[in-house]
């Protein structure tokens, strides 16, 4: 297997794409614990303020200061790991049905 075909599996001549469940959830994890802690930081100048209150109901510690952004972006971090983890596994799992 070359570096071409690498996480691909064919099924009746169809090429399909497997999708790491890990590769996914880090992925996603560290875009959405980057785009909570820019948050948590523009909060602090007024930007947004509303909107930290409103995750800092989900995300304990998260509040519109340096602490609290750094704590805000390490729950998000498993919040986005977990959502993009299961979102590999689901394409995986409804893409490996036959295709006829």
């Amino acid at each position: 297997m070359d570096a071409s075909t690498a996480g691909t599996a064919t099924n009746g001549g169809v090429r399909k794409i497997k999708c790491s469940p890990s590769a996914a959830g880090i992925s996603v994890g560290l875009l959405w614990a980057c785009a909570i802690f820019f948050l948590g930081i523009t909060a602090i100048f007024g930007w947004g303020a509303e909107l930290v209150k409103v995750f800092a109901s989900l995300y304990i510690g998260y509040a519109a200061s340096f602490a609290g952004a750094i704590i805000g972006a390490l729950w998000a971090f498993v919040d986005g790991y977990i959502a993009g983890a299961v979102g590999a596994w689901l394409y995986n799992f409804f893409t490996r049905s036959s295709v006829a």
